[in-house]
């Protein structure tokens, strides 16, 4: 029985009307560039031209995925991510119940603005959890001066994407009886023996993943449900993701076993996302997220055929 429930909305407007003290903790990779997620900017991702989005050329054999620029943001624009970040804690913070975590992902380039934001609307900030997989982003020459300048490199290339940690304060004396009361205000760790630690590999989000969902900006399965089980410390609550995108966060959730909701506005994300979720849920059946190691299943493609007879998803993968 499925333990998800998805709203077509606007996240903001939406939270508005949730009750207080109802999530316990949200796990997003929100459109912290901002512009890139507006709907003219979406539809020239979709046509393949223009825009924030750069699409990159295939090279050597391997198509690139396509990358917001964050370098083009004009100063206004970086304030406006600041001030985002604000509005949606605010918007966030009564839903929460007391020592609710957050986990948001980001960019190198954007994250102090996203945690001064989240700071200035009242939430501590708890560090991150870097995700390590090998990028494309960065490393590139100077454009037009590629061959003058052989040994240059304008940024490094990205290895490392930040998942921000965020907390709403606990309302207890300690984190003991915040627990006891609340069920949340920590982590819960991987093993009675190991803790979450902030560094995790875990690298591109696998091609049987990406013929799921063509969102660009997939996470894949494998971080995404280590972050989501170690954001219930006693395994009971409600996790929120507000930009559900693909589905991904809220099939993490029901993979590990928890309750979740999933809030997405835009259409064509939506239409497919009780697709998407029920695919990535069926794979890797044998992972929770207690591990740092994903084993690959040798009959990941029979369990998915199996499990979605009558899903557009079929096409796509078989």
């Amino acid at each position: 029985m499925s333990t998800y429930r998805i709203y077509q909305a606007d996240c903001f407007g939406w939270l508005k009307n949730q009750p207080s003290n109802s999530i316990h903790a949200v796990c997003t990779d929100p459109p912290f560039g901002i512009v890139e997620f507006l709907p003219h900017e979406i539809a020239k991702l979709r046509s393949g031209r223009g825009g924030v989005w750069r699409l990159p050329p295939t090279i050597g054999g391997s198509k690139r995925d396509p990358l917001p620029r964050f370098t083009t943001l004009s100063p206004q624009e970086r304030e406006h991510v600041r001030i985002y970040f604000r509005e949606f804690g605010e918007a966030l913070m009564p839903a929460l119940v007391p020592g609710a975590h957050i986990f948001i992902a980001g960019t190198s380039m954007l994250q102090h603005l996203v945690q001064v934001g989240m700071s200035e609307a009242g939430y501590e900030v708890r560090g991150a959890v870097m995700r390590l997989y090998r990028g494309f982003r960065g490393g590139d020459r100077p454009k037009l001066a590629e061959q003058e300048f052989a040994e240059v490199c304008v940024t490094p290339r990205g290895a490392y994407e930040p998942w921000m940690l965020f907390r709403k304060p606990i309302s207890a004396p300690t984190v003991a009886e915040n627990l006891r009361i609340w069920g949340t205000g920590a982590l819960r760790r991987l093993n009675a023996e190991q803790p979450l630690p902030d560094i995790i590999q875990s690298g591109k989000t696998p091609t049987i993943e990406t013929a799921i969902s063509k969102h660009p900006t997939l996470k894949p399965q494998h971080i995404l449900r280590i972050l989501v089980r170690s954001l219930l410390p006693l395994g009971k609550g409600i996790i929120l993701d507000p930009f559900a995108g693909s589905g991904s966060t809220v099939a993490a959730c029901e993979a590990v076993g928890y309750e979740s909701i999933g809030v997405e506005i835009d259409d064509e994300y939506f239409s497919v996302i009780n697709d998407n979720i029920n695919a990535l849920t069926a794979i890797y059946t044998n992972f929770k997220g207690d591990s740092l190691e994903l084993t690959p299943e040798p009959s990941v493609k029979k369990i998915l055929k199996r499990k979605l007879v009558n899903s557009s998803i079929q096409s796509a993968l078989f």
